[in-house]
């Protein structure tokens, strides 16, 4: 932990130093701290082979063998003994109840009793898919709890079914319960200022819908546009006592992670600054990696090190979530969980070079000009 402080202490104030002498002297040292003494960071790995048994269809592409990828990622990043894996333990209803309606939760039982059923065109339930969506749900208030204790510096929540298009009262687009929202809840009843950012190719639209008016989430989604589910528009950004928690990222076709960094730098990065989470949660979607095969923007593991290495100097270590929501690109999904985790560990890994110079700057420019009209 003291290390991480270290390395949240450098990002904090690295724009500082390139101007004052003594911060950046300071940085130095606290570099020197890291390369002699630290050397174990240890990372949450909650995970459940009850969610290999939510199987959705033939064919379908949020398939049990993306786990598989992501704990061959997990082996991958050679964190060896820092990364500490535990088992996801299922959500009590009384905690989904915080987040999705009643009723709603009514209909998705009466589903499972009937031994599963197709919810939408994209959204089908299995006999077990009940039990996966409740470990899924689960695991974010259980990071949370072991966080809390001390003894991580973050948590990677490696289960699915994903979450972040399910709305409190409807579940669609591969999810059924919005596992992210739930964790964010959680802490938002605790008192605490939680900070989403969403980075999957698709909008969380369920993620969105549930805190647009609540001023203690700030939500930052990043996404293809147009696609699925064809909600994210530049203008979404909030109503009520939420107007301005809300930024959303719609990106062209083949944007490469250049245009990330520079939006995240140049346009989020002071909203973050003003809003003071104390909490993060991310909804790693890999499938904005460009071999994906359901969706078109140009990333690679590298940017995923890159962007995630800049999005969690937000909050200190010890309050940062993962969740993986999207990526059907199976060594897409290995490789970029692998550089993930290793950021989240303080070691940026890059399996492959981040982007640069392909689509994306029209949009950060007109994007930016938004912010700057309505700030």
């Amino acid at each position: 932990m003291f290390c991480s402080l270290i390395s949240w202490f450098l990002g904090y104030f690295s724009n500082l130093s390139r101007s004052i002498d003594f911060l950046h002297y300071l940085q130095l040292v606290a570099r020197g701290a890291i390369e002699q003494y630290c050397f174990d960071v240890p990372i949450l790995f909650l995970s459940n082979d009850l969610c290999f048994d939510h199987h959705p269809g033939k064919q379908h592409p949020e398939r049990p063998e993306r786990l598989t990828a992501v704990q061959e990622g997990a082996v991958l990043s050679d964190l060896g003994s820092s990364l500490i894996h535990i088992e996801a333990e299922p959500i009590k209803r009384k905690e989904i109840l915080q987040v999705h309606d009643a009723g709603f939760i009514e209909e998705l039982e009466k589903v499972n009793a009937q031994g599963g059923g197709r919810i939408d065109p994209d959204t089908k339930m299995s006999e077990h898919s009940w039990e996966a969506a409740q470990i899924s749900a689960g695991a974010g208030i259980q990071a949370v709890r072991e966080l809390t204790q001390g003894s991580y510096d973050a948590s990677f929540c490696a289960v699915r079914p994903p979450g972040h298009h399910a709305t409190s009262n409807q579940s669609m687009g591969f999810c059924f319960l919005n596992n992210v929202a739930i964790a964010a809840k959680y802490l938002v009843d605790a008192g605490q200022r939680v900070l989403i950012v969403d980075y999957d190719a698709h909008h969380g639209n369920g993620t969105q819908a549930i805190f647009y008016e609540e001023p203690n989430v700030f939500f930052v989604s990043f996404h293809e546009w147009p696609l699925y589910p064809g909600t994210g528009k530049v203008e979404e950004a909030g109503t009520g006592q939420g107007v301005g928690t809300t930024m959303n990222f719609p990106f062209p076709s083949r944007t490469t992670g250049d245009h990330y960094r520079k939006a995240w730098e140049q346009i989020i990065q002071p909203k973050i600054a003003l809003f003071n989470p104390s909490w993060l949660i991310i909804s790693a979607g890999f499938d904005s990696h460009r071999n994906d095969p359901v969706a078109s923007l140009g990333l690679t593991s590298g940017d995923y090190a890159d962007l995630t290495s800049e999005i969690i100097k937000a909050v200190p270590p010890g309050r940062r979530l993962v969740f993986l929501e999207g990526g059907y690109d199976l060594e897409a999904l290995r490789l970029s969980t692998a550089a993930v985790l290793r950021t989240l560990a303080g070691d940026p890994l890059y399996p492959e070079k981040p982007t640069q110079n392909g689509p994306g700057k029209e949009a950060v420019e007109s994007i930016a000009k938004f912010h700057a009209r309505n700030s």
